[in-house]
């Protein structure tokens, strides 16, 4: 499937707000109701569309605290990165991971009730975590910007 200007603008909705109904989509990106859903049917059996979400104010459930956690692992250990990679699923503090180049193996954003239960986490689960060698944390003091469009990183549609 090859996108066009017509999907291209039906992803743009979406991504702002997923909730749209189909009547208020297919207005916004001049189609007919029908034509709009069977189009957003493809987009989603195509893999563009990977699902829908609600977003969640962390702080105002009570999660304060966000760090950028780097882990540096041991070579040595066997199968160290199944390993790890296993653990992550058991964490709920890990938000995302991502596996990276240069001086660490992984990247982990961990978000936290407060300092105290980050610092639980970090000593009761993340050292001991099987091939850890070293942990560098940033805590994030303020995000300036978060969930930017890939819709414009992407080649423009024919």
């Amino acid at each position: 499937m090859t996108l066009d200007r017509t999907d291209m603008r039906i992803l743009r909705q979406l991504e702002k707000d997923g909730r749209i109904s189909n009547q208020d989509l297919a207005n916004a990106v001049a189609l007919s109701p029908s034509a709009c859903l069977r189009r957003v049917k493809l987009l989603e059996e195509g893999g563009y569309i990977e699902g829908y979400r609600c977003v969640i104010a962390p702080k105002r459930i009570g999660v304060e605290f966000e760090a950028l956690v780097h882990v540096s692992m041991r070579p040595d250990v066997e199968d160290w990165h199944q390993k790890f990679v296993d653990a992550l699923q058991s964490w709920p503090e890990v938000v995302s991971a991502q596996v990276v180049t240069g001086a660490s193996n992984y990247v982990l954003t961990v978000r936290a009730r407060s300092l105290d239960h980050f610092s639980d986490f970090v000593m009761n689960h993340l050292h001991r975590a099987q091939g850890v060698m070293s942990i560098n944390s940033s805590i994030v003091l303020a995000t300036l910007k978060r969930d930017g469009s890939v819709l414009d990183l992407a080649s423009k549609p024919a």
